[in-house]
C-alpha cells in the first residue's frame, strides 16, 4: 500500500513501508513510513522525500562543489512544528542538518543521506521602530529584512550579499557595512528563540538562558535550531552615498592605500570593500574592459551626504576610473551591488584571514597574487573592520576577532566542469598561504571550508573555546548537532 505521502521508495526497500535515513552514528537508519504519516499529520509544514515535489528545490544550496542530499526533508511553518520535527529526528537517532539560506560556502546546511530541517518558509520580519526592536524568522534572507527595516529609515548590521540567511550569518558572527559603526552582527542581536537538543523551546538573552545566549553570538549551529532572531537596528537612510569604482590594476598601490587610509583612519561611516580581480562581464562594465585585471571597491558610506562626498573625494580622485557609480542612492540597493558576484550553482572555495593592519610590504604580494588568478570569477578581497569593534568586551561574545581591521579573503569561483578547477582551488590556498604570516591568528566559521580543520575552528573561538564546550555539554551532551563546524561537549 502506497503511503498519503506519496514517498518515492529505494528500490531496495520498495516491498517495504520504510526508508532509509543516516543516523547520527553514520550507519542507515530504517523509518516506518507510517511514523513519517504521523510526523506530517502532527506539523503544519511539509515532510519530502526524493521523488517528492519540492524535494530538489528544498536541497539545492549556493555552493556547487557540494556534493550532498539528503534522504528526508521537514519544512517547517512554525516553533512548534520545529520542536516535533527535532524531538522525531533525535528519537530516531538521525543525522540532522539546518538549512536556512543555504549560502554556506562548506555546505553544511545539508545532511548526505540525513534528515535535512529546511526553515526556508518561516519568513516573517517585524519592526517595532519605538522600542527599537525586529523579530525575524529563521528562514529570512537579510534583503528581506533590510526592505522592512528601511521603511523605518533602520536597519541592522548584516552582511553584503542580500540573498545570505540571517541565520547562519548571525550565529557564525556576522559583518558588513555597518561594522565599523555598530559592531558586529552579534553585537546587535537583543535575543532569540530556540529548539534545543531535548526539543525545547527556549527563550534566550541577557536576562534568561544567559550562557546559551552568550553561545549562540557566534558558536553556530551547535546549540539548537533558533526559530526567531530579535535584533537592535540603528538609524541608516533611507539615502546614503555608495556605489563602485573600477580601475585599471597599474593603479592598485594608490588604490590600496587610499583604501587603508580611509578605513584605518576615516570616519566610521565609511565601509569599503576592495577587489582585485579580471573585470566582470557585467553591463555596468565597458565591454572592452571585460576579463582584464582591475582594482575596485565597493562603496558605503552611511553618514552625511555632503560629508560622504569630502569623504571619497580622494579615493575617486585617483587616476581615470573605468567606471564610477559612487552616488546617492537607497541603502537597499548598496546592500544588492555584490550580489551578481555571487549568483547560485558555481563551484566556490574560500580560504581568508583576519588583518590587524594592512601594510606597505603586503601590496606587491597582492598584486602579485592578483596577476596568478586564472578564472575570470574568482577574486581576491578586503574588507573594511575595526572602529567599533573594539568598543566590545572581548569576552563578551564567542565570535571575538575585536582586533581585526580588515577582513581578507581569496575567492575561486568557477564554472561547474571548469577542467581547471583543482589549479583554482590550488590559488585560492596558496594565495592564503602568502596572506597568512601578516593575519591576527582568528579566523571566521562562516567563510571556513569544508576541509578546514579542527585546528581552523579552535582559531576562530580562541580563549572562548573551553566555555564554548562547556554550554555544549550542557546544552547538547550528545552532540546531536553535529553537522555544522563542530564544537565537541566539554564535562
Amino acid at each position: 500500500m502506497r503511503s498519503s505521502l506519496e514517498l518515492t521508495r529505494p528500490a531496495s526497500s520498495a516491498d517495504r513501508d520504510v526508508i532509509e535515513v543516516r543516523g547520527v552514528d553514520g550507519e542507515p537508519v530504517i523509518v516506518d513510513i507510517g511514523a513519517l504519516e504521523r510526523l506530517s499529520a502532527a506539523i503544519e509544514g511539509s515532510v519530502l522525500t526524493p521523488g517528492n515535489a519540492g524535494f530538489d528545490k528544498a536541497v539545492e544550496i549556493w555552493n556547487a562543489i557540494v556534493k550532498k542530499r539528503p534522504s528526508l526533508v521537514v519544512q517547517p511553518l512554525s516553533a512548534e512544528d520545529v520542536r516535533k520535527t527535532v524531538t522525531f529526528a533525535r528519537e530516531h537517532g538521525l543525522l540532522l542538518s539546518i538549512k536556512s539560506g543555504g549560502h554556506n560556502v562548506a555546505g553544511t546546511s545539508l545532511a548526505d543521506g540525513g534528515m535535512t530541517l529546511d526553515l526556508s518558509r518561516m519568513k516573517s520580519v517585524e519592526v517595532d521602530p519605538e522600542r527599537r526592536r525586529v523579530h525575524v524568522g529563521a528562514g529570512c534572507v537579510l534583503g528581506e529584512v533590510d526592505q522592512a527595516t528601511q521603511q523605518y529609515g533602520l536597519a541592522t548590521v548584516l552582511g553584503t550579499v542580500s540573498e545570505t540567511g540571517v541565520a547562519g550569518l548571525t550565529l557564525g558572527g556576522g559583518f558588513g557595512h555597518l561594522t565599523r559603526r555598530y559592531g558586529w552582527t552579534v553585537d546587535n542581536l537583543e535575543e532569540v528563540d530556540i529548539v534545543t537538543a531535548e526539543g525545547q523551546l527556549r527563550r534566550a538573552a541577557a536576562d534568561e538562558n544567559e550562557e546559551l545566549f552568550w553561545a549562540l553570538r557566534g558558536g553556530g549551529g551547535n546549540f539548537g535550531v533558533v526559530t526567531q532572531f530579535i535584533y537592535r537596528p540603528r538609524e541608516v537612510g533611507p539615502q546614503v552615498t555608495g556605489g563602485i569604482v573600477l580601475w585599471d590594476a597599474a593603479e592598485a598601490p594608490a588604490v590600496l592605500a587610499a583604501y587603508r587610509d580611509l578605513t584605518e583612519l576615516g570616519p566610521r561611516a565609511v565601509s569599503l570593500l576592495l577587489t582585485l580581480r579580471p573585470a566582470p562581464a557585467e553591463p555596468f562594465v565597458p565591454e572592452a574592459w571585460r576579463g582584464r585585471p582591475v582594482v575596485g571597491t565597493v562603496v558605503c558610506h552611511t553618514g552625511d551626504l555632503a560629508q560622504a562626498e569630502r569623504d571619497l573625494r580622494g579615493l575617486r580622485s585617483i587616476g581615470n576610473p573605468i567606471v564610477d557609480s559612487v552616488g546617492v542612492r537607497p541603502y537597499v540597493e548598496v546592500q544588492t551591488l555584490l550580489d551578481r558576484s555571487q549568483p547560485d550553482g558555481l563551484c566556490n572555495y574560500w580560504k581568508s584571514e583576519f588583518l590587524p593592519r594592512l601594510p606597505d610590504e603586503l601590496f606587491p604580494l597582492l598584486q602579485e597574487r592578483a596577476s596568478a588568478i586564472e578564472s575570470p570569477r574568482s577574486q581576491m578581497l578586503l574588507m573594511s573592520l575595526g572602529g567599533a569593534l573594539r568598543e566590545f568586551d572581548p569576552a563578551a561574545t564567542p565570535f571575538s576577532n575585536r582586533e581585526a581591521v580588515h577582513f581578507f579573503f581569496a575567492a575561486a569561483c568557477w564554472e561547474g566542469g571548469d577542467p581547471l578547477g583543482d589549479r583554482h582551488r590550488a590559488w585560492a590556498r596558496t594565495t592564503w598561504e602568502a596572506v597568512r604570516p601578516h593575519s591576527t591568528g582568528g579566523s571566521y566559521i562562516n567563510a571556513q571550508t569544508a576541509d578546514e580543520d579542527d585546528a581552523r575552528v579552535a582559531e576562530a573561538y580562541g580563549a572562548g573555546l573551553g566555555r564554548l564546550g562547556r554550554a555544549k555539554a550542557a546544552y547538547d551532551p550528545d552532540n546531536f548537532f553535529r553537522v555544522n563546524r563542530n564544537i565537541a561537549p566539554v564535562a
